[in-house]
């Protein structure tokens, strides 16, 4: 069997950005998988554990008998694997640029993001949001150089950047709900506001990215529990 021919699988939670990254990179490719939900606030499955005993966590990918962990690394498999509709920038130094704005989107700009909602006093959630605000327009100029008038980052189609940022959306829309500021906005990130409404109305994209009040809730009830911890 060939090995574009494996049964595909995911590991994840509907809610999880990083799974998002996985199923839509799957879209984009047009291959099959079957959805594995996880229960994570119930335990984490055998399956999980066994898939991912390092970090024991999600996502997966499961194909044939090989596992892939980490999102952004299951990307560029899943890019290597299924070559066609390719999702990394096949210029060395635009890859590069890619993968440059994906690890601070990872290690720095939506941590900053989780920080508003989980901010305890006014000054820490001013400073989340002066950093997420920070953010948000250095990914403006970088969608203008990326994308050279294009629609997506990935110019003419949905990106490797475009995959890392786009998963981040439905949390940056509840984000805004739940603080009643606007981050993303005409004035600051008009080509991203943009951009935000094209991927999300994507084919690759619109089945799986979550519904803003149904993610609301979740929210809040992942906000509870946090809360509810005892610390030490």
């Amino acid at each position: 069997m060939a090995k574009t021919d494996a049964e595909v699988k995911v590991l994840g939670t509907w809610a999880s950005p990083f799974v998002m990254r996985v199923r839509i990179a799957l879209n984009i490719k047009s291959v099959a998988y079957e959805f594995l939900q996880e229960r994570l606030w119930e335990g984490k499955s055998e399956l999980l554990l066994k898939s991912n005993p390092v970090h024991r966590k999600v996502p997966v990918l499961i194909h044939g008998d090989d596992t892939i962990c980490e999102s952004l690394i299951i990307v560029q498999y899943i890019d290597e694997v299924w070559p066609s509709a390719p999702i990394l920038p096949s210029d060395p130094h635009e890859r590069a640029t890619a993968r440059f704005w994906a690890a601070y989107l990872d290690e720095k700009w939506f941590p900053s993001l989780r920080a508003i909602g989980m901010a305890e006093g006014e000054d820490a959630r001013k400073a989340a949001i002066g950093q997420v605000e920070e953010g948000l327009m250095l990914l403006e100029e970088a969608f203008g150089k990326c994308s050279q008038g294009q629609a997506f980052f990935g110019k003419d189609q949905i990106g490797y950047l475009d995959i890392t940022f786009g998963c981040f959306l439905g949390w940056l829309r509840v984000t805004e709900k739940m603080s009643g500021i606007k981050l993303l906005n005409e004035i600051n990130s008009p080509a991203l506001l943009k951009w935000a409404d094209r991927f999300c109305n994507d084919a690759a994209v619109k089945d799986v990215m979550p519904e803003i009040e149904k993610l609301a809730e979740f929210a809040k009830m992942l906000r509870g529990r946090v809360r509810a911890t005892p610390k030490s």
